[in-house]
């Protein structure tokens, strides 16, 4: 039996990851000596603690480490840790892109252009989805359903494609959003598709390059132009999509057109 001390000293784990181990439930003294308190352990225990220490520089949280010990195959431990840090990897290469192009001082400077867009027939579908960045994956299914019912439709050229916001406020989860896309005839709708003409539009155009987390400084620009040259905003708001993470691996080269319709 081995005291708490050598233990600590053959596995390379402090005292204090043995005690917290301990609490948890996860690498429990073979023996408590119940006039002491002193912890000795087996030196079967070695290879446990040597599992833990090992899941632990892998970032396994206490949860995973439990089910991969309680027989859990570890594989499939591993591939959801590896998904999650993929995920955690994307955010942070958005966020210091961000930084960067902050650093650099190469801020977007906005032109804003006033334009006439011509009148469209447009299938649409409006949806309701859980968080704001679900719509990147929104638009290509309402493509599809699209196509489904209708696989001879043509969509214009050039392509005309937008999103906007239905609630009467942002909103970042539970949003409210409308996909738009502009086809050269009406076509068969269903409880999802609708076709409609929207007829033509004057707006206020700017173009955005970079992450969408920065969008709100263009439409801060494009209400500050609006008011300051006298337009009256008629309308939703229009997000055009030309290039993005389909065509685009570098989140500095995302481009985006937002249009404000006026009057």
């Amino acid at each position: 039996m081995l005291k708490i001390g050598e233990f600590s000293k053959l596995t390379l784990l402090t005292v204090k990851a043995l005690r917290f181990y301990e609490k948890e439930g996860i690498l429990v003294p073979a023996l408590i000596d119940e006039w002491t308190g002193y912890r000795f352990y087996d030196t079967s225990q070695l290879e446990t603690a040597a599992r833990i220490k090992a899941y632990r520089q892998l970032d396994l949280s206490v949860r995973e480490i439990k089910a991969a010990l309680s027989g859990m195959q570890i594989k499939e431990i591993l591939a959801a840790k590896a998904e999650a840090l993929r995920a955690q990897q994307e955010e942070i290469r958005i966020r210091l892109s961000i930084i960067h192009h902050i650093l650099e001082d190469n801020q977007m400077r906005y032109q804003a252009v006033i334009k006439r867009v011509p009148a469209a027939i447009v299938y649409y579908e409006e949806k309701r989805l859980s968080h704001i960045k679900e719509k990147m994956t929104f638009i290509p299914e309402s493509g599809d359903e699209c196509m489904r019912l209708n696989p001879d439709l043509q969509c214009t050229t050039p392509e005309y494609e937008f999103i906007e916001y239905l609630d009467s406020e942002y909103k970042e989860t539970d949003v409210l959003i409308r996909h738009s896309q502009a086809v050269t005839r009406f076509g068969n709708e269903n409880e999802r598709i609708k076709f409609k003409e929207v007829p033509a539009t004057r707006v206020i155009s700017i173009y955005h390059k970079g992450s969408y987390e920065q969008l709100g400084e263009a439409y801060a620009y494009l209400a500050k132009y609006a008011e300051e040259n006298g337009y009256h905003v008629k309308g939703l708001a229009r997000e055009c999509y030309i290039d993005g993470i389909w065509n685009k691996e570098a989140v500095e080269d995302w481009l985006t057109e937002i249009q404000l319709p006026i009057e």
